[in-house]
């Protein structure tokens, strides 16, 4: 048997991810296709749900595109048991190996460049991920009570709290806005409420679309990381400010620094003079 009410499922799933997870349209798109190939590519019996049948229409896809889709499945099983009064236990799920890619970071002159026509509500959110190395999500949810003059609390994957330094030109600029914005709570707000994840990245891609630059929020936490590499930051501070749980997830970056030292090292060479 297939699992009934399957499509209106899947509408309050994806509307939840949208709404209270803050997912990324682009994400979206790809968990709705998943799902809706998943729809007759599944089986039920007792409270095991099979989906052997799914990963067989999934093979000769790129294993980032597997992986995403393979996410959307066990989300969507997370949800129905956690909210719908089920109990699946998911057959058929193994990991898949993705390659992995290195982040991409953006250059410092596009920053300057949207930094030169940015609203104050624009600049700060901009200074936050590229001067404090913040998640989006973290970003959404700062509150004033942990704002001061030099130091910010924030609160990371798995509630984690943690003490960031605040440069002076960030500091400065979350004064203004402050003051300009007066918001109650939450450091960004609208209509009397935090401002949501989409919202955030809504504003800051707008931004750099604006000058013709491509830019997602991430890219700017990444490129918080790979400046203070390329500038001797021990990689185990780096590791600390951006909130990460293991070493491994912040050792990427370091591939980064090595490709810039060697850009270096051949624009030194003689024939580039």
């Amino acid at each position: 048997m297939h699992l009934p009410n399957y499509d209106s499922l899947v509408r309050e799933y994806v509307d939840y991810l949208q709404e209270i997870r803050g997912y990324s349209p682009a994400t979206l798109t790809t968990y709705r296709i998943a799902l809706a190939q998943l729809s007759s590519n599944h089986t039920i019996e007792d409270n095991r749900l099979d989906i052997k049948p799914f990963r067989l229409i999934l093979v000769g896809q790129a294993a980032k595109t597997i992986s995403k889709k393979l996410s959307a499945v066990r989300g969507f099983v997370k949800f129905l048991n956690a909210q719908k009064g089920y109990a699946f236990d998911l057959i058929g799920d193994y990991a898949i190996k993705i390659p992995k890619t290195l982040p991409k970071p953006i250059a410092t002159s596009y920053i300057d460049e949207a930094l030169s026509i940015a609203s104050l509500q624009e600049k700060a959110l901009i200074f936050l991920m590229y001067g404090v190395g913040l998640r989006i999500s973290e970003v959404a949810s700062i509150e004033l009570q942990n704002i001061s003059k030099e130091w910010l609390i924030v609160h990371g994957k798995g509630n984690k709290e943690r003490q960031l330094p605040l440069l002076e030109i960030v500091s400065k600029t979350l004064e203004e806005y402050i003051a300009f914005a007066k918001p109650k709570t939450y450091l960004f707000e609208k209509k009397g409420k935090t401002m949501s994840i989409n919202q955030i990245r809504h504003a800051t891609t707008k931004l750099f679309k604006s000058k013709g630059i491509k830019v997602t929020p991430h890219q700017l936490r990444h490129t918080f990381a790979t400046e203070l590499l390329n500038n001797d930051a021990r990689l185990s501070d780096i590791s600390k400010l951006l909130g990460h749980t293991t070493m491994a997830s912040t050792q990427i970056y370091t591939q980064l620094a090595s490709t810039k030292k060697l850009q270096d090292y051949l624009a030194a060479h003689p024939l580039c003079r």
